[in-house]
């Protein structure tokens, strides 16, 4: 009984340690310099089609579970994005993104959402595809276009 009693101590201290990680994160990007949020995003936004290029590349050659890890770690990248996006950064540092992301707010968190789940889709169907290429222009590329095309400054 006394190791079941510490087994669940244990159990809601991890708990309880989680929730804190959670709001802390949260609460880091609203507290964070217009600066740091807009480099952080298009660190992030650089880093994800970094990683697009070698999802396309690993799934073409086969390698499907290292592209398979790339496609997650894609999906978290995007639920971050959600993050990255507050008021105070509209403008300045050399942002590309549109003020139309801020007026059209709940659309583009829609879309951050969808590539997120676009991408664990795309993971746990990638190896049984018929056309690779088309799956991964539907899941992951198409994602990229439309929030360029829609929410990003031409370059």
């Amino acid at each position: 009984m006394h190791i079941t009693i510490k087994h669940i101590k244990n159990i809601i201290g991890i708990i309880l340690f989680l929730i804190a990680s959670i709001l802390i994160t949260s609460n880091s990007y609203s507290e964070q310099s217009a600066e740091e949020v807009i480099k952080d995003r298009k660190a992030l936004f650089s880093k994800n089609y970094k990683i697009a290029k070698r999802v396309q590349s690993l799934s073409n050659g086969g390698e499907f579970d290292s592209a398979k890890e790339l496609m997650i770690k894609m999906s978290e990248n995007y639920k971050n994005l959600l993050e990255l996006f507050p008021e105070n950064s509209k403008e300045g540092f050399k942002t590309s993104s549109l003020p139309f992301i801020w007026e059209d707010k709940e659309n583009f968190n829609l879309l951050m959402q969808k590539s997120s789940d676009d991408m664990v889709k795309l993971a746990s169907l990638i190896e049984t595809a018929d056309d690779i290429n088309l799956s991964i222009k539907q899941s992951m590329w198409s994602n990229c276009k439309a929030c360029h095309s829609k929410y990003r400054q031409p370059h």
